[in-house]
């Protein structure tokens, strides 16, 4: 049984969320507060954190920023985060901050199960059959899910470490930004175009690579990117 943490004041949100869950064979706990979350990501370790923006103590976006900061203690801990708000600028920090996923409140919980079930699958690599070659001294060991450049070990996030799978599965095959957040998102959801950019720049900026001498990933004025690297 999958193990999700809700970190959420909303206790009668985190009460419903737990029973709802339940009957899809994921175990929910919930924390009111950042510090009684963090007490619990180390105690059960959980698969998927569900983390509200605004939140006493601190937000969401630093509970995120912290995370992602300290990936030898919390590994690539999947999170999905919940806004107040349809806000784009809050989808986007959070795309920024290192978040697989968003979902504005209030929500159906039907497709929080949905995008739960997504974020899971992307991170258990089930669904990745064909083997990834080395490409300009960069090397993926999907078994171990490691990346490495030039030898040293990549630090990427799950959405991230997605979009790169993505890339060198499909070798010089164009992606429109529309296409790339639906296949990483596995759902039609509503689009962003600067999301999209911001992932891949941050992607690019692990890789070393630049927009204007592309390395690996290129773009394709007016259609999306590209992934350029030459297989070994």
């Amino acid at each position: 049984m999958k193990q999700i943490l809700i970190i959420d004041d909303d206790e009668k949100l985190g009460k419903l969320l737990v029973k709802y869950l339940e009957r899809y064979e994921m175990q929910a706990h919930v924390a009111l507060t950042p510090s009684k979350g963090f007490e619990k990501i180390k105690k059960i370790k959980p698969d998927l954190l569900i983390l509200d923006v605004m939140l006493p103590e601190k937000d969401g976006f630093e509970i995120c920023r912290e995370i992602r900061a300290k990936s030898s203690i919390f590994g690539q801990l999947p999170i999905l985060m919940l806004t107040a708000h349809a806000e784009v600028t809050d989808r986007i920090v959070g795309l920024e901050l290192g978040a697989d996923d968003y979902l504005p409140k209030p929500f159906e919980p039907r497709e929080l199960v949905a995008r739960i079930h997504n974020i899971l699958r992307r991170s258990s690599d089930d669904h990745i059959k064909r083997e990834i070659k080395p490409v300009n001294g960069l090397d993926v060991d999907i078994s171990r899910r490691e990346v490495k450049l030039d030898g040293s070990v990549l630090d990427l996030t799950t959405m991230e470490y997605e979009l790169l799978i993505l890339f060198m599965q499909f070798p010089n095959k164009t992606f429109t930004r529309d296409e790339l957040m639906n296949r990483l998102r596995g759902i039609d959801a509503e689009l962003f175009s600067r999301a999209v950019d911001t992932l891949v720049s941050r992607l690019r900026q692990k890789l070393k690579d630049t927009s204007k001498t592309p390395r690996f990933i290129k773009t394709v004025w007016g259609r999306g990117y590209t992934f350029v690297g030459k297989q070994l």
